[in-house]
């Protein structure tokens, strides 16, 4: 029998996809991938993996909303129970529990597996399973933390192979909206971290510029070192920022914006450009913001019409506004290309279009 939640929502098999592409949503932590493309075919996967990890000393975006909104992802759960999973995993540290894990336990009625029952046997759990590692940061790559729930192996496959979906919890979040409302993604939770005055917990429009987070917290662009570096991720994993403060607009993906020390930088960069930076810096000593404390209005936005392309598998979206066109939050500025996996963009802030290229959209609150 339907519960009576799900019977208010669409039905996520016939419309999910094509309601979590019309919003937008892309991976809120790592590549930024197109989150529709992860939910086109539900009849070849049954199994959900909330990566609730939140695999950086400094974050706790995932954490603060699945307390905060415990209940809204309980609601979602019942939905994609009756409809597309069994069963839904969340995968948490154990450290993390008491104090972050336990209202989302409670509101989803979720079977408990500590991490010395792991591997759990996914043929043997039904409804809300809460997986919970141990404490280390890695669990939060996707093929490590599949490995270690349930001993999946992903290797050059994609989870979907394995019959998973795998999501982390911001990400989810946003497709509740998505599937319930209709709401586009037009506002990212990112903290800032590292040479600053103050870490902060900030909920920002997309395409915020770098230089208005630095002033949050306290490291206004202009009283830089010269040899800072400005980098986008967490201390583990990050990568440099290739553009001025002024000019990076915070993309769907990013979840954290780090001021580094040059020297630091040039001795911990590895393939890829990848700087780890977990052990150079005291982060668990630091004052940290726990939720976000305040939600910036910015003059300007630079939103990326590809939150993180790849070759010939991600395309940018198309430009549908023009210089001079008034906007409001919300509206559709650019729709998907026709070619390869694409993502609509929509205005973060009310205002006027002030420039439009191939790889971004300016809007100035005018």
């Amino acid at each position: 029998m339907q519960s009576t939640r799900a019977a208010e929502w669409p039905d996520v098999r016939a419309q999910g996809c094509g309601l979590i592409r019309a919003a937008g949503v892309a991976g809120a932590g790592g590549a930024g991938f197109p989150s529709y493309a992860k939910w086109t075919d539900l009849e070849g996967v049954d199994s959900l993996l909330v990566n609730h990890q939140e695999s950086e000393p400094n974050y706790y975006v995932d954490k603060w909303l699945g307390r905060a909104h415990a209940e809204t992802f309980a609601a979602l759960f019942d939905v994609l129970l009756e409809e597309a999973f069994d069963p839904i995993v969340v995968s948490a540290k154990w450290k993390d529990r008491d104090e972050h894990v336990r209202d989302l336990e409670a509101e989803t009625d979720g079977t408990v597996i500590p991490p010395n029952e792991l591997p759990l046997d996914r043929d043997e759990e039904s409804g809300v399973v809460f997986a919970y590692t141990e404490n280390e940061y890695q669990y939060g790559m996707e093929s490590v933390l599949l490995k270690t729930v349930d001993g999946t192996v992903v290797g050059t496959d994609l989870p979907a192979d394995h019959g998973w979906v795998v999501q982390n919890t911001e990400t989810l979040y946003n497709i509740s909206r998505a599937l319930s409302d209709g709401e586009p993604v037009t506002h990212k939770y990112v903290h800032v971290s590292g040479d600053v005055a103050r870490d902060r917990f900030l909920e920002v429009p997309i395409g915020t510029p770098a230089s208005e987070l630095l002033r949050a917290a306290g490291r206004p662009p202009e009283a830089l070192p010269s040899d800072a570096v400005l980098a986008d991720g967490g201390p583990g994993w990050c990568f440099p920022v290739d553009a001025t403060p002024a000019d990076y607009g915070v993309c769907k993906h990013t979840n954290c914006l780090l001021v580094l020390d040059g020297e630091t930088v040039a001795e911990n960069t590895f393939g890829e450009g990848r700087i780890d930076v977990l052990e150079e810096y005291e982060w668990t000593d630091r004052a940290v913001e726990t939720e976000p404390t305040a939600t910036l209005e910015p003059p300007r936005v630079r939103i990326p019409l590809a939150t993180n392309p790849e070759p010939d598998v991600v395309e940018p979206a198309e430009p549908a506004v023009e210089v001079g066109d008034r906007v409001a939050v919300g509206d559709r500025i650019a729709t998907p290309s026709t070619d390869g996996i694409s993502n609509p963009q929509h205005a973060s802030i009310a205002g006027e279009v002030t420039a439009v290229s191939e790889s971004a959209l300016e809007i100035e609150s005018r």
